[in-house]
């Protein structure tokens, strides 16, 4: 009987071995270090906060992998031999397949800095991430002050993470203000004051120097690239993420930033696939990055490799780029594209409201000559995903799209509207 092995237990290699089984009566391994089942990654925030326990975070009882036949273990892989279709495990175990599915996903990205690897220097990743921070920052008294060396949605996790704990929070970002690489000016400048204004200590336009050693290998503070000495416990690393290839690299298997893969998402070695944060595709996908590390285009790559290994081959195709996240007691959804300021595209035009309050606001991008409406990013108002994804694939006139905002509305029935007011802003 044929035997797949998938090295990672996240979304990507999950999905790929549920629908596998779905459709075939295959032999399927599941090999991971991280855990012994499957969870919720991004919910890790929640066990730290004391919303929930870790057993919480998974979605299937541990009874459910041995009930369909699925075999979980647990191990760390150390070398892949392509040629013997072997996999070599650590404590000099080795495992064959058939066919290989590698979902191996990433990890923080580091930049070389001084101090990088001491005692009190993490990022927030996996679940032995979340352990060390439980070591590292259990209560104020242990780690009274933290520094967030970058934004993004792990870094403003992270810092209200230790603010739950009444840690103090200085955050170092680069940019002029928090994730405006990502995000348009009006919107970066309404998170930036959002954070300040929930007692994080947001330096915008500074970078890390080094990370200073208290001479017994721990954290005692940074210094930026100004000069600035800022003390400290801890030091999270939230400076984005980085495919886990590291054991790829003397395997015939080609990688770059990730293990490169085409549209069916097969590698250059017949029979092994890649999905998920790993992957890199080879041609970009539209306006889509070659790696991306997001939840559901991991599920969705590992429906995509289940049916092609099941007999029922078709391409990956993500469709309309949508994410969502929250910053504090922010919800931020964005569909389609909106480039931030100084990435916006030559014929990209934005509409922006703001209310207010400081604390909700939705841009609307769209073509400035044929007048198609090109993605929205909505902060404090909930969007229905099915009717933005309808009117994105039917190339919608923006004029269209403001007038019928109030369609696109996923409020509670008693949450106040404010499309009245939007439509008033956009006149287009």
């Amino acid at each position: 009987m044929e035997h797949v092995v998938i090295v990672g237990n996240g979304i990507a290699g999950v999905t790929a071995a549920r629908h596998i089984r779905k459709n075939s009566d295959k032999n399927i391994t599941i090999i991971s270090a991280e855990s012994d089942h499957f969870f919720s990654r991004t919910a890790l925030m929640y066990v730290y906060m004391g919303h929930m326990r870790f057993r919480d975070l998974k979605p299937y009882e541990d009874q459910f992998w041995s009930k369909n036949n699925i075999n979980l273990k647990n191990a760390f892989v150390e070398r892949v031999d392509t040629d013997a279709q072997t996999l070599h495990l650590a404590k000099g175990e080795t495992i064959t397949y058939d066919t290989l599915i590698l979902a191996t996903g990433s990890i923080p990205a580091k930049y070389g800095w001084e101090g990088q690897d001491l005692n009190g220097v993490q990022g927030l990743v996996s679940k032995q991430d979340l352990e060390l921070l439980e070591k590292n920052a259990p209560n104020n008294e242990v780690c009274p002050k933290a520094v967030i060396v970058g934004g993004g949605l792990i870094g403003v996790e992270l810092a209200e993470m230790l603010h739950t704990r009444k840690i103090e929070v200085t955050m170092i970002v680069r940019e002029h203000a928090f994730w405006s690489g990502v995000l348009p000016d009006g919107e970066a400048e309404m998170i930036s004051r959002h954070i300040k204004n929930h007692g994080i200590d947001l330096r915008c336009g500074a970078e890390l120097d080094k990370i200073l050693d208290d001479g017994q290998g721990n954290v005692s503070g940074i210094i930026t690239k100004k000069g600035e000495q800022i003390d400290c416990k801890l030091v999270g690393i939230t400076t984005g993420v980085k495919p886990q290839i590291e054991f790829f690299k003397d395997s015939k298997i080609e990688t770059d930033r990730g293990i490169l893969v085409n549209r069916m998402l097969e590698t250059n070695i017949k029979n092994v696939y890649a999905i998920g944060d790993c992957a890199q595709q080879r041609e970009a996908i539209g306006l889509r990055k070659p790696v991306e590390a997001v939840w559901y285009t991991g599920r969705m790559m590992g429906e995509t490799v289940a049916q092609t290994i099941c007999g029922r081959p078709f391409e990956y195709s993500p469709g309309n780029w949508f994410n969502s996240a929250k910053f504090f007691d922010i919800e931020y959804q964005t569909y389609g594209w909106v480039f931030s300021t100084k990435n916006k595209k030559d014929y990209e035009q934005h509409l922006h409201w703001k209310h207010s309050d400081d604390t909700k606001c939705i841009t609307i991008a769209f073509h400035k000559d044929t007048r198609e409406f090109l993605g929205i990013n909505s902060f404090g108002i909930r969007l229905r995903h099915d009717v933005l994804d309808r009117w994105l694939n039917e190339k919608r006139d923006v004029a269209y799209v403001t007038k019928n905002l109030k369609e696109a509305n996923f409020d509670p029935e008693f949450y106040r509207h404010y499309e009245s007011e939007i439509q008033k802003e956009f006149k287009v």
